[in-house]
């Protein structure tokens, strides 16, 4: 009778409690075991290279490198890398970032106690996971403009609640320039004022705050 082989598995959370009842389903299973953890995206692009993992479970918002960047560099030195992403966060441009970057898969937390093992074998298999939630966030906005990096940075500072004047300022532009964004911001959102903006923003995961 042949030998199972067993899938090595990283895990990549901030949170240790989390991290840990991850590793115990992991463990618990006869064909995986988890070679290593990881707090942030540093810890993860050091552990990779150091273990060599069959899948990466990879959280998004973490301390230091986040988790597209360590995808990213990741997936650079090793194009063949299975990393499936493990994010409290829904939005579409966030998943939209990871499968750019590389990820394979994308489990909100919610699903873990359900999908966690099934999602792993899937990665592992050569497979993508794409829950339907996201797939139909993904299909949603599939036609919409995306943001630029200067309006993103104009919303971020809304966010924070800073006026046209001081935004123009910290961004060495004018205030008419500065709602010329703004004005392009609400459109492309489809969003009624700057609160309804920022919160669209923050559900899709053009910010990060």
């Amino acid at each position: 009778m042949s030998e199972i082989r067993t899938i090595r598995v990283l895990t990549v959370d901030d949170h240790p409690l989390l991290r840990t009842g991850i590793s115990g389903a992991i463990n618990a299973q006869p064909d995986m075991s988890v070679v290593a953890e990881a707090a942030d995206g540093e810890e993860a692009i050091a552990s990779f290279r150091l273990h060599r993992p069959d899948v990466t479970l990879m959280d998004i918002r973490m301390p230091k490198t986040n988790g597209i960047d360590a995808i990213s560099t990741i997936r650079k030195d090793f194009p063949n890398a299975r990393i499936v992403v493990l994010t409290t966060y829904g939005g579409d441009i966030q998943a939209l970032r990871a499968f750019k970057a590389g990820a394979v898969g994308y489990l909100l937390k919610s699903m873990l106690r359900t999908e966690l093992i099934d999602t792993i074998r899937l990665a592992h298999a050569g497979m993508r996971r794409i829950p339907p939630e996201i797939a139909q966030e993904l299909a949603e906005h599939a036609g919409d403009e995306i943001l630029t990096t200067r309006e993103i940075e104009v919303l971020r500072d809304v966010a924070k609640g800073s006026s046209n004047k001081v935004i123009a300022s910290r961004l060495s532009i004018s205030e008419h320039t500065v709602k010329g964004h703004l004005k392009n911001i609400l459109s492309k959102l489809d969003a009624s004022d700057r609160t309804h903006a920022v919160m669209i923003a923050l559900k899709r995961g053009f910010l990060d705050i």
